[in-house]
């Protein structure tokens, strides 16, 4: 394997990169020479091959003579999958263990081997079962793979789902963030790392916590099966197959870490002061909710924990589909969530479903057209995916009488592609489809290409969404992006969307800024960290490969773009009256943000205008 990597790095300097062709024709030569051999040349284990090297015998590396840009030629041709970190960001999801939820949504998915809503064959469901639903065996997992994929793993975005984050003790919360930034912390010596993750392992099949997918379907079968049969409920199972279970009570004792808030408050500030300087950095943390739990109180403490981001489940805007579909929403819950997360400077990401019991083709773009345009809402990010049927849901029986019908495929594009066309130029719609199999699906849409669909069918369009601008894994010419500002409000704010665009409108780069209105902070009845005086850096993000910290890479990153964005925030937030100016920085981006003035300050940093 040695020679085989420097004969791709000799090919790389004398031409410059590495095309498909010559390392197809270098993989077959070294594959026939080692028949007798019994080995095999594969192209995903060159980059893991190459790291080692790197790392045990930087020696031999030495006397190949390879300078920054054979390197990054080298990762660019074997990088698998590079849409994973086209953002300038390695995204890694992790899920939190089985827990009780509070609704009874008729389309929720009842896996009792899962959090509420969320299925054992999803993969980072399947990730999170193999891992025991440790968040550091889950983190250390996915960095491995990122690692030996060639992405960067430097600049992080950590997305906690498994339903209701607040409806977990306060415990294990901060047990479960503090992982995370342990794992990242970590990961600088990938062999320590792996050498605790492997004794964590050790600790789970101590305690019998299975994490083989064979053993765990055995020992859930018989309650699962009630559960599809609607004579128990995921609630009742979970008693049974967790909170009443020894091995998970024992699990439950070391998933904290003290009893004392303040001291547990205490290392995990440790472990971020340690990840603002590490080599892998969290720049991005996201937990998902409901509205009806947000308040003053628990959003100062996802802050506390590092959070930038809330996801929450909004569905529709329709009161009459929500009661029909079991979802207990109240609609003035939802507004109080959006100016809540707004004052607090979090991110926005929600989620909104088509085809709902009750939903109609028509009734559905009116629903979401309502979503983006009126002031009480305006989403930053939505997960935007239609409703589909699975077993063992109460929406199985309506479907059984008829009183539930999944789209067409044309009914289904053509409500997707009019909330595209609807969608304004501050706001992402990040997914189109939730990553359930199509075996679990028993009636809706089981195309895993649903977006490029929908895409293709509106190609002629003007679009003004996010994620259809973005430019990506493109190069970009930097003298070429204009600042395009574009203001709206909100109940609770006045919102400007700072973006660089390309000619033909594409998106290198974006900032979002909230100015609070006075009046409604004279009216507000809740504590929040903002006063007539502030404005908030809610969002700053420059697309492209990630990079290297301080390292320039493909697309817009590390050209200054996100500099100068702060700097125009800076002067509309001046020019609005404000003396100071907030950042929710994520805890792995304040020493950049103490570089361009911003001081600590609590929840946030903040800068004197």
């Amino acid at each position: 394997m040695d020679e085989l990597i420097k004969d791709i790095f000799e090919e790389i300097k004398n031409k410059g990169t590495l095309d498909e062709h010559t390392l197809a024709v270098l993989l077959a030569a070294y594959n026939a020479q080692s028949k007798q051999a019994n080995r095999t040349y594969v192209k995903k284990k060159l980059i893991p091959h190459y790291l080692k090297i790197k790392r045990d015998n930087p020696i031999l590396l030495s006397t190949w003579s390879i300078g920054e840009q054979e390197e990054k030629a080298f990762f660019d041709a074997l990088r698998m999958k590079p849409r994973r970190t086209a953002s300038g960001v390695a995204t890694i999801t992790v899920i939190t263990k089985p827990w009780p939820c509070s609704g009874e949504c008729i389309y929720c998915p009842n896996d009792i081997r899962m959090p509420k809503s969320y299925l054992s064959d999803e993969p980072a469901c399947q990730r999170a079962e193999r891992n025991c639903f440790d968040p550091y065996l889950q983190t250390i997992s996915r960095l491995r793979a990122l690692t030996q994929m060639g992405h960067p793993t430097d600049k992080v975005e950590l997305i906690v789902l498994g339903g209701n984050w607040s409806d977990y003790p306060v415990s294990y919360q901060i047990w479960f963030v503090n992982e995370l930034f342990c794992a990242l912390n970590d990961w600088q010596n990938p062999d320590t790392a792996n050498a605790k993750a492997k004794e964590r392992r050790a600790k789970y099949k101590k305690a019998n916590i299975a994490s083989d997918t064979d053993v765990l379907i055995s020992q859930s079968k018989d309650i699962q099966q009630q559960i599809d049969d609607g004579k128990i409920t995921y609630n009742r199972a979970f008693e049974s197959l967790y909170a009443n279970n020894p091995r998970w009570k024992q699990a439950g004792e070391w998933q904290k870490i003290s009893d004392d808030v303040k001291t547990s408050l205490k290392v995990l500030e440790s472990n971020q002061r340690q990840n603002e300087f590490a080599e892998n950095r969290m720049v991005g943390l996201v937990v998902e909710t409901r509205p009806d739990t947000v308040d003053s109180e628990t959003l100062s403490l996802c802050r506390t924990l590092g959070c930038t981001k809330i996801q929450m489940g909004i569905q529709s805007l329709n009161k009459d589909i929500l009661a029909l579909n079991n979802r207990n929403a109240d609609i003035d819950a939802v507004v109080k969530a959006f100016e809540l997360c707004r004052l607090f400077g979090f991110k926005l990401h929600t989620h909104f479903m088509v085809n709902l019991a009750g939903a109609t083709v028509q009734s559905d773009i009116e629903d979401y057209r309502k979503f983006v345009s009126d002031e009480r809402y305006l989403p930053d990010e939505i997960k935007l995916y239609p409703c589909v049927l699975v077993k063992g849901t109460k929406l199985y029986e309506l479907w059984q009488d008829k009183r539930w019908v999944a789209y067409s495929e044309d009914e289904l594009v053509d409500v997707l592609s009019k909330a595209v066309l609807a969608t304004p130029p501050y706001t992402r719609i990040s997914r189109m489809i939730r990553d359930i199999s199509a075996h679990d699906i028993v009636a809706g849409n089981k195309k895993t290409n649903l977006r490029q669909i929908v895409e293709e069918n509106i190609s002629d369009k003007a679009i003004e969404e996010i994620r259809m601008r973005e430019i990506s894994t493109q190069g970009v010419d930097i003298d070429t992006l204009k600042l395009d500002i574009y203001p709206y409000e909100t109940t609770a704010t006045k919102e400007y969307f700072l973006q660089w665009v390309t000619p033909s409108n594409k998106i290198a780069g974006f900032l979002r800024l909230s100015v609070p209105d006075k009046d409604y902070l004279d009216a507000c009845k809740y504590p929040i960290p903002q006063s007539k005086t502030d404005a908030m850096i809610r969002e700053v993000h420059v697309y492209g490969n990630a990079a290297q910290l301080g390292k320039t890479g493909d697309g817009a990153q590390h050209y200054g773009l996100g500099k100068k964005l702060i700097e125009k925030a800076c002067e509309i937030a001046k020019e609005a009256g404000r003396t100071k100016l907030h950042v929710i920085s994520s805890v792995g981006t304040r020493p950049y943000y103490r570089q361009l003035g911003f001081e600590d300050n609590e929840l946030y940093q903040t800068k004197i205008l």
